[in-house]
């Protein structure tokens, strides 16, 4: 764990000093302490979308350990239960049919229309699923996820093509993800949220435990499993919503964290949740800070670089698997 915030410090430093505007690491006290050009880059520029990218990948890496617990699946993704595809649907939107009082810029109104539209798509889903066996739930859930995703991304697909040209760059850049935007207002709301689901996440080490013994056994073991798949939903749509309201649509990061920690952590949730979070804000900041300066003075959308270095080493991943299970 020491290693993980180790890393976690190092690439949030690089980070802040790394870009058009370069910055020594320790000249950074006295920086702050003398107004000027390097004050204003780090308070106004930098340290918003430094915080922002720690918050957003901490919340990915939590929920996705979250639910791959629940769900006992290791493609288990937060953007399983819909809450990603809701969010999506909800900025999408707000960009197409926002007034010109309420510009489709406007970052607040876009980020709450996502926030709102991820916890409704999560919350039909678990209307739909609420069924009494705790087993049960996890899978009807899944399905019902599954289906609205699908729905969403089919509304998104009507929204641009009834937007125009301004409207569909807005609806693709923000669904390719990216912490440009990053202000301390959205990073406060982000983390007031974020904070919450994560609280209600952490705790959930033990049952999460427990439920890789299957339902009925951790049933007969003293452990409420309904009461546990909603703590994970509602801990897990919080920090997604937070996240992807904020940030748009980032990938992989939930879905490759726990893989890469199982490797070095084991299985164990006490740990696994902790470490993901960490790992999670680790990735997506080191991710970001490649996103600006790869291609300088252009920016590629953080979400293209996750995907670009997630998905290879997603499938590498399973091809170890499957390699280790042949010659088992």
């Amino acid at each position: 764990m020491s290693l993980l915030l180790l890393a976690l410090v190092l690439s949030a430093v690089a980070a802040a000093c790394a870009g058009a505007y370069q910055i020594i690491p320790w000249q950074i006290p006295s920086i702050l302490l003398n107004e000027g050009d390097g004050y204003a880059v780090l308070m106004h520029v930098r340290f918003p979308r430094v915080f922002l990218g720690l918050i957003v990948g901490a919340s990915l890496g939590i929920a996705g350990a979250s639910l791959q617990g629940l769900f006992r699946n290791p493609l288990a993704d937060p953007g399983l239960i819909g809450v990603s595809a809701g969010a999506g649907l909800g900025a999408a939107l707000w960009i197409v049919f926002s007034s010109q009082l309420l510009s489709s810029q406007s970052q607040w109104g876009m980020s709450a229309a996502a926030f709102v539209g991820g916890l409704a798509v999560t919350g039909v889903a678990w209307k739909l699923a609420n069924v009494k066996q705790g087993g049960a739930t996890a899978v009807h859930l899944l399905l019902a996820g599954v289906a609205l995703n699908s729905l969403a991304g089919a509304g998104i697909g009507a929204l641009i093509f009834m937007s125009n040209t301004e409207q569909l760059q807005t609806i693709t850049f923000w669904m390719l993800g990216g912490l440009g935007g990053a202000t301390w207002p959205s990073v406060v709301a982000t983390i007031a949220i974020s904070l919450l689901g994560v609280a209600i996440l952490l705790p959930l080490g033990r049952p999460l435990n427990l439920l890789t013994l299957g339902d009925a056994d951790a049933y007969h073991l003293g452990l409420n499993t309904r009461t546990i798949n909603w703590r994970v939903i509602v801990g897990s749509t919080l920090t997604v919503g937070a996240a992807v309201s904020a940030a748009g649509g980032i990938g992989f990061i939930g879905l490759v964290v726990p893989h890469l920690l199982r490797m070095f952590v084991g299985p164990d949730h006490r740990f696994l949740l902790p470490a993901s979070a960490l790992l999670g804000a680790t990735l997506l900041v080191a991710g970001d800070l490649a996103a600006r300066t790869m291609a300088a003075p252009l920016e590629i959308p953080v979400g293209v670089v996750t995907a670009f270095f997630g998905a290879p080493f997603f499938l590498w991943l399973i091809w170890r698997q499957r390699r280790e299970l042949s010659y088992a």
